[in-house]
């Protein structure tokens, strides 16, 4: 398959790297130092499921591409709306894109642009980041893709992806509601953004801790509870299956809007927690502790010197 990963950090560099160790052509879109280190030295997949150095094709527009099979839609929740008018020309031969972000709204995001034709639903779990420029660094053995069609029409091309995945070893799913998909991997991201976040720790000491650990919980049932409002079919047990996921995933762990406040750089925070507080609010629910937490983050949503929104 013809494939574009737009852009080329923890998500779509390591999934766009394992598709091209399969034989599959795939084009990375990346900006800044990374780009720079990408096209001197290539690609560096650091894993402990294969490390990898792979030559890349990685551009810098996506029209420098062309038209493609699927474009895996990876980009920071703020770039959506400029990343998806940028990759037009890509669907241009009937193409889909599958975002792959965190967050639940960028599906209708993308149908604004696209309308509903192309757009599928799509989630990755991974714990992993850019580490250094041109390197991606993949965090314990968790390495998932959960995807599928939203329109019938779509199912021929989901089928072909996920033979591709398979090919690559990757460990994939199609799913029949890819919406609910979705959704149970934001209810559990929220908890361990927030809790990752406003403690400066990894998961190892948020479980560890009582008051972490009941903050964790609590932030996942407040999301769930906005997901079954809105008629999302969560599970009844989903809270304590996932808290005993929890005590299984490596001690160091954290999340990329963790790993992105230590670094400085902006936060996806209000597409997080600050989106239940948001769609709680809407419903006339409450979310008291995503909305403490949206507020002790809110100094650093531009980085340290930002201003908050």
């Amino acid at each position: 398959m013809k494939i574009a990963a737009i852009g080329a950090g923890g998500v779509g560099g390591y999934f766009g790297a394992r598709l091209q160790q399969a034989g599959h052509d795939v084009a990375f879109i990346a900006r800044g130092r990374h780009l720079a280190a990408l096209r001197k030295h290539g690609l560096k997949v650091e894993s402990p499921l294969g490390s990898a150095q792979l030559t890349v094709k990685v551009y810098e527009q996506p029209e420098e591409i062309g038209a493609v099979d699927v474009v895996m839609f990876a980009v920071k929740l703020w770039d959506t709306a400029a990343a998806a008018q940028s990759i037009r020309p890509l669907l241009a031969r009937g193409g889909v894109v599958i975002p792959l972000q965190n967050g639940v709204e960028s599906i209708d995001a993308l149908r604004k642009v696209f309308g509903e034709r192309p757009v599928m639903g799509g989630a990755a779990y991974i714990a992993s980041r850019i580490s250094a420029p041109g390197v991606i660094e993949h965090i314990g053995q968790m390495a998932r893709l959960q995807f599928g069609p939203l329109l019938p029409e779509q199912r021929p091309v989901a089928e072909k992806f996920l033979a591709a995945c398979k090919q690559a070893g990757i460990n994939t799913e199609l799913v029949e509601d890819p919406v609910r998909a979705i959704w149970e991997k934001f209810v559990f991201l929220v908890a361990v953004s927030s809790a990752t976040a406003v403690s400066r720790a990894p998961l190892g000491v948020v479980r560890s801790d009582p008051d972490l650990r009941r903050l964790f919980e609590q932030a996942m049932r407040e999301t769930w509870t906005l997901g079954r409002a809105r008629g999302v079919p969560l599970a009844d047990d989903f809270i304590a299956t996932r808290m005993k996921a929890l005590d299984a995933l490596p001690f160091e762990m954290k999340a990329s809007l963790a790993h992105d406040l230590e670094a400085g750089g902006k936060l996806e925070a209000p597409w997080l927690c600050g989106a239940v507080a948001r769609m709680a609010c809407e419903l006339g629910l409450e979310a008291p502790v995503n909305a403490t937490v949206f507020a002790a983050l809110k100094p650093y949503l531009d980085g340290p010197q930002g201003t908050a929104r």
